[in-house]
């Protein structure tokens, strides 16, 4: 789907080396999508949207690959993410990055490849970000607003530009065997359902925060 962002701030684990590594990996993560946003911006603006693939696009998909770990750690129970809200998103990025792009290329020369990894990049900035900063004990107020706030933008982005590739890729794939066109065509009607699913699940830890938010302001100013 258009992004992970819907997985649960986790608390400070106990252990000092797990938080040390969640830290790690979550800053580790920030950086790599801060890449992948610089440079799809950057080519964007000045060669245009058919130069993004070639400048980016190894890195875009070897990037998310990396969210493989993420399926370990809600498993595992390293994080408190739920394990198949996880497994949909993970899953349908690698469908994206995977099965539809890296076998189709030419289908990155659409705009919708570009917007589908700003949405990526700027959710995953500032996802991992919070995280990162969130498990080091600092919560910074804008940052807290951006993480539960920029979904109702990034999430439509991010899901229509998926769906138009996987659209795309149908007639192609279909030229490869029949079953793998009716098989995408069958994807998108899942999008549907799987796209409400994480949208309310975000919304639902949204509201959780900024109740807790606003509580905490109340109690500062008694």
């Amino acid at each position: 789907m258009a992004s992970p962002s819907s997985k649960q701030p986790s608390k400070a684990p106990s252990s000092p080396l797990k938080t040390a590594y969640l830290v790690l990996y979550n800053a580790a993560s920030a950086a790599a999508w801060a890449v992948v946003l610089a440079r799809t911006v950057s080519l964007c603006a000045l060669p245009g949207p058919l130069f993004v693939y070639d400048g980016v696009g190894q890195w875009a998909k070897w990037t998310q690959t990396m969210a493989a770990m993420e399926i370990l750690h809600s498993t595992l129970g390293v994080v408190r993410a739920p394990l198949f809200t996880t497994l949909m998103q993970v899953s349908s990025r690698f469908l994206l990055v995977w099965a539809i792009v890296d076998s189709f290329p030419f289908l990155a020369f659409s705009p919708v490849y570009s917007s589908m990894l700003v949405a990526w990049s700027v959710t995953e900035v500032i996802r991992y970000s919070y995280f990162a900063l969130s498990l080091s004990g600092w919560q910074p107020a804008a940052l807290t607003w951006l993480r539960y706030n920029t979904f109702f933008v990034l999430y439509p982005v991010g899901i229509l530009s998926e769906c138009s590739l996987i659209y795309m890729a149908a007639d192609p794939a279909g030229m490869r065997s029949p079953l793998e066109k009716y098989l995408l065509y069958a994807i998108l009607v899942i999008y549907v359902p799987g796209a409400y699913v994480l949208y309310t699940h975000m919304m639902t830890q949204r509201k959780k925060i900024m109740r807790a938010k606003k509580a905490k302001g109340d109690r500062a100013t008694r």
